[in-house]
């Protein structure tokens, strides 16, 4: 039998340390290879250790979405971006450095989440989780393009959070899987589309 943790700090610590090994076989295998064994195994652990953290597949899944949104936030950062009000030129270095993060060191993390978003499609269940951890990183969002003066925040956050998924999704599973746009050309797409946001040259 596994030993179980005995404390809370070390309960949330054999939780991350599962949910960290579940996130990187998904980008490794896809959903098929996501097993309890398969985790055991991935994250060192003795063989029944990740069935005492979540039982079941479900729970399992919903214990990565967490960890998912957790580690995203803390490459996002958007919480720590400059002001706005202060100009959009230090914001868009910010956005860029973000998303080409999401390319390179964090390309893992990416490709689990599309793994975890197709299967929030099939189980409402695991949606109603998906959606409001991504519900956080949208507020984020809508609150920086409100500070950008945006005239409509809700459907400008949208359209950034469509540009960014789309890059995403093309550099790392897509047509563009083995390119990575450089920082520069991140940038300046996204002071394009800043830019025609807020109907001014400001974004420059």
């Amino acid at each position: 039998m596994p030993e179980r943790p005995t404390t809370t700090a070390a309960r949330a610590a054999r939780a991350d340390l599962v949910a960290d090994a579940a996130l990187a076989l998904l980008a490794e295998r896809g959903m098929r290879g996501l097993t309890h064994r398969a985790v055991d195994e991935a994250a060192g652990l003795p063989q029944g250790s990740t069935s005492n953290v979540a039982r079941t597949r479900q729970a399992l899944l919903e214990l990565a979405v967490r960890r998912l949104a957790d580690r995203e936030e803390r490459v996002l950062a958007l919480q720590e971006l400059p002001d706005p009000r202060e100009g959009a030129d230090a914001v868009l270095d910010a956005l860029a450095l973000t998303a080409h993060r999401a390319l390179t060191h964090n390309r893992e993390l990416t490709l689990a989440r599309y793994e975890l978003a197709l299967e929030a499609t099939r189980r409402p269940e695991l949606r109603a989780h998906f959606d409001a951890a991504g519900a956080r990183f949208r507020a984020q969002l809508t609150t920086l393009v409100t500070a950008l003066g945006s005239p409509s925040p809700d459907r400008h956050a949208l359209t950034l959070i469509a540009w960014a998924d789309g890059l995403l999704f093309s550099c790392v599973a897509g047509s563009y899987h083995a390119e990575i746009p450089p920082v520069p050309d991140i940038r300046a797409d996204l002071r394009e589309i800043i830019a025609g946001m807020l109907g001014t040259r400001s974004a420059e």
